[in-house]
């Protein structure tokens, strides 16, 4: 965070004295790959766009992320619009006749 005249807010105290605090409405995450360093990562695509950036290490995770869609979805194209609306024709003739079934009108 920065005050009104643009100087870097420190903490006053407990874990975050002496340290920089955060502007948690511009708080990021990136997927780093698992073959390269953070840091390096940090250096080469943080740092030249955002240089008062840093890494908060307590909240830094390691892990792999899965993604099914991609590897898992098939393609199945939409059904027919005579086939849906059948569908609906036959579901409404359906209620219609359990209404009438238990006395109600439609």
């Amino acid at each position: 965070m920065r005050d009104e005249t643009g100087q870097i807010i420190f903490g006053a105290k407990g874990k975050q004295k002496d340290k920089p605090q955060p502007n948690t409405d511009l708080r990021d995450t990136e997927n780093v790959p698992l073959n390269e360093s953070v840091e390096s990562y940090f250096k080469r695509e943080v740092l030249p766009h955002a240089s008062d950036a840093w890494i908060d290490h307590e909240k830094t995770k390691i892990g792999y992320e899965i993604p099914f869609t991609r590897h898992f979805y098939v393609f199945q194209p939409p059904r027919l619009l005579n086939e849906i609306d059948a569908e609906l024709k036959s579901i409404t003739n359906r209620i219609l006749t359990m209404l009438e079934k238990v006395g109600v009108s439609a």
